[in-house]
């Protein structure tokens, strides 16, 4: 009876949050069913795919090896600054939507888990935040990315792995060369931490980020992996464009 009680007062409090205060897909503003989440089945069903996971060498892949040595990599979706879609991104970013950064990951990485490129990956590593950037936001969004994409894939998360030792300008008001100058330099490894997976025989890393453009940020946090003796494949949720 307990249980009934407890059931019955959580759909009215469901219900009465539904009216006061009802849910919208962040893509399409419209109201979202019951069961739906933050994005609604329609536009799920649209977002357009960039079926990377499926493609060798495919672009996001290039992109990277042109930086740095990486073993394998892919986005979601496609990001467009005209399209609605690109709401997920400011979302997650900027809108405090964590939820929707757990989910999208989970899509992403159920996709990947799927893929026959990503089974060497042993460990899913964000790209970090300073700690000043992480405090004025209050979380990473790439580590919630990062925790969707490690729970469909069934590996572990190690946020101690990479650290920022400098706050860098946001590179999204960045371009070209000044985005690799921006952050070059700005990540290291924890070596006492490297030293602990490596004994586990932990050695490819999965380095998650929400976005990838020009790969700057991706690039400078390879670095320092790299010298640590660790292999890289790299996942973000979307790929926009140069």
């Amino acid at each position: 009876m307990c249980d009934g009680l407890i059931h019955q007062l959580s759909s009215s409090i469901r219900g009465l949050r539904e009216l006061f205060f009802p849910r919208k897909c962040v893509v399409c503003k419209k109201f979202l069913a019951e069961d739906e989440w933050d994005v609604c089945a329609a536009c799920l069903e649209g977002l357009p795919m960039t079926y990377q996971w499926d493609i060798v060498q495919n672009a996001a892949f290039e992109r990277l090896a042109r930086r740095f040595e990486v073993q394998d990599a892919a986005s979601l979706f496609f990001f467009r600054t005209e399209s609605d879609y690109r709401s997920i991104l400011y979302g997650i970013k900027y809108g405090n939507r964590r939820q929707l950064a757990v989910r999208m990951g989970e899509l992403l990485g159920r996709q990947m888990a799927a893929s026959r490129m990503f089974r060497g990956c042993q460990a899913v590593v964000p790209v970090p935040l300073h700690p000043l950037r992480r405090w004025k936001r209050g979380y990473n969004q790439a580590e919630l990315i990062a925790r969707g994409v490690a729970q469909a894939m069934g590996l572990p998360v190690e946020t101690k792995l990479l650290r920022r030792r400098r706050n860098t300008k946001t590179q999204t008001k960045l371009h070209g060369a000044a985005k690799t100058k921006n952050v070059q330099g700005a990540f290291a490894v924890d070596l006492r931490c490297a030293a602990d997976l490596q004994q586990q025989g932990i050695r490819h890393i999965l380095l998650i980020d929400d976005t990838l453009t020009t790969g700057s940020t991706l690039a400078a946090c390879a670095t320092p992996l790299l010298a640590a003796n660790f292999e890289i494949s790299c996942a973000t949720l979307a790929y926009a464009g140069q």
